[in-house]
């Protein structure tokens, strides 16, 4: 008789033992962050207490002081002109590092490996830190903030152009090269420009950053619109510097939105998809687009008008920003000898006595970054999910929390740091409140962008079996969209990493205050001990993120 077939096993398979690492990995994080927000005591009762202080703060800084029109537009002007010089800056130079750091287009292990490490210091050198070395060099003015945003700039834009060479495709650049074309070629008419758009978006968007970082250098002495808010502030001018705080936010909003209609004139719009009429549509597109019989160009469309009109401006606006920025190249050509003499200042590091008082702020900038990033996700995730079309009721709601995630997002953090210090007093919870209210603005458009690129499909087909809106999201879209959530919330945790350490400059605790002195005592050994220990921690977080960015997709 033969022996009964074996039943099929009904058991759930065991998740593995990266995955439980990982989820115990997590559930450690979400431990650490709520047991920061106990000890750095941000409660209702604080900010309670603190009611008093929002209304006295108010009271000083209503009606708000404007300066004269004319000396406002040469303020704003000025700090453009820094902005436009600083992205260009990290353009020219990030482009070489990033064919260099791309598997694709490096000519070797070796200096591949060199322009990654350069990306990496890049990005944790703080960008005051770089000012106070060129302030030393060239003096107060517009050349030591270009040098300090364009620089830091790269550690980006770099990884970001390396990442976007790496994923091109292929076969253009292999066709150049089997017509016998050389390296230079082929990265001209092969890679760059397949990845020109990409590039394009990048920079665009570092504008916008470095828009919101020209506020913090103001307050090392780069001059614009953070220089004046800085020496109000200092003089305790409540009016004038809220007043000024207000232009940036209206600015950063504007350039937020004015760099998205170019990057969508630029780049083109969303790519319609689903049936036989959108299959039409695009079809036309084409045919449109391409040249007529004996053309040797597109006709020019409305798209093309645009596109060509963003780019003159865009090149107008390098132009007129190198003068408007008062940069002289006479005064970077003096400076530059004295480099390796300012540099060694610089090392080798020492801890002036001080090392327990460093290792514990640090300890501190660990809390407020993972207080404000719970806390930040808690604000984030409601407004990212109703800022997203495919979850939002209606699509007025959707536009709604776009534009507050926007105007969020122009906010810079420092000043939001200031207000804080003012109402809570100086201390760590004004850092914590104020970067969880920035996190907002980029956690929320991170959240409703993933929510968005989830399967439509899917929830489709649940709403059809009778599901309500609510349980699609929970029982579907959530999911799908949750790896990107944890690695949204490790890129917030690193960012805020950063700014909590800057954040102290003005009193909000962690270990910037700490830098900022050394610097202005010119412990410049102490300064480089304090980028050691950031450098440490976020190249912990980072490795951290990368590896359970990798267990948890």
């Amino acid at each position: 008789m033969s022996a009964p077939a074996t039943p099929p096993s009904t058991t759930l398979a065991r998740p593995s033992r990266t995955t439980t690492a990982a989820t115990l990995t997590l559930l450690a994080l979400l431990g650490a962050a709520l047991w920061s927000v106990s000890a750095l005591r941000i409660n209702i009762a604080t900010l309670v207490d603190s009611a008093g202080n929002a209304a006295d703060f108010l009271s000083r800084t209503v009606p708000l002081d404007f300066p004269p029109l004319a000396e406002l537009l040469a303020l704003c002007g000025e700090t453009l002109a820094i902005v436009v010089c600083a992205t260009l800056l990290a353009v020219l130079l990030s482009v070489p590092v990033a064919v260099l750091a791309a598997g694709n287009t490096s000519p070797a292990p070796a200096p591949r490996y060199a322009a990654r490490a350069l990306v990496v210091v890049a990005r944790a050198v703080p960008d005051v830190v770089l000012a106070i070395v060129f302030f030393r060099l060239f003096g107060l003015g517009a050349v030591a903030g270009v040098l300090a945003m364009g620089l830091h700039s790269v550690g980006m834009v770099a990884k970001l152009y390396a990442d976007a060479i790496e994923q091109v495709d292929e076969g253009p650049r292999m066709a150049v090269r089997a017509a016998g074309a050389g390296r230079l070629q082929e990265l001209v008419t092969g890679v760059l420009p397949a990845v020109l758009p990409a590039f394009v978006a990048t920079a665009l968007h570092r504008f916008d950053i470095n828009l919101r970082i020209s506020v913090v250098l103001g307050f090392v002495g780069v001059g614009g619109l953070g220089f004046e808010i800085a020496n109000a502030l200092r003089r305790l001018d409540y009016q004038r510097g809220m007043a000024l705080a207000l232009v940036v936010l209206g600015l950063c909003v504007a350039v937020e939105l004015v760099s998205g209609a170019v990057r969508r004139a630029l780049l083109g719009g969303p790519r319609r998809t689903g049936g036989l009429g959108a299959a039409l549509r695009r079809r036309a597109d084409r045919v449109s687009a391409a040249p007529a019989p004996g053309r040797l160009a597109p006709p020019w469309t409305a798209q093309r008008v645009r596109a060509a009109l963003y780019t003159a401006v865009t090149v107008l606006a390098v132009v007129v920003s190198v003068p408007a920025a008062g940069l002289s190249p006479g005064a970077l050509l003096a400076g530059l000898p004295a480099l390796p003499q300012t540099l060694g200042l610089f090392w080798p590091p020492s801890t002036g006595g001080i090392l327990p008082d460093l290792l514990a702020e640090l300890a501190v900038t660990v809390q407020i970054a993972l207080a404000a990033t719970l806390l930040g996700a808690v604000l984030a995730l409601p407004v990212g999910a109703l800022a997203a079309r495919n979850v939002a009721p209606t699509p007025g709601v959707a536009a709604a929390f776009r534009f507050l995630v926007v105007l969020v997002r122009g906010l810079p953090e420092l000043i939001l740091a200031i207000i804080f210090v003012v109402i809570t007093g100086l201390g760590p919870v004004a850092g914590a409140l104020a970067l969880s209210i920035g996190a907002v603005g980029l956690l929320g458009k991170l959240v409703a962008d993933s929510l968005e690129e989830t399967d439509v499909r899917v929830q489709e087909a649940v709403r059809a079996t009778g599901a309500s809106r609510l349980q699609v999201f929970v029982a579907v879209t959530l999911p799908q969209a949750a790896p990107a959530f944890v690695a949204h919330l490790l890129y917030q945790l690193d960012v805020n990493i950063r700014s909590a350490t800057l954040l102290g400059i003005v009193g909000a605790g962690g270990i910037g205050f700490y830098l900022l002195n050394a610097s202005r005592v010119m412990e410049f050994g102490v300064v480089s001990t304090i980028m050691l220990m950031v450098f440490a921690t976020v190249m912990a977080v980072e490795l951290l993120a990368l590896w359970l960015r990798r267990a948890v997709s």
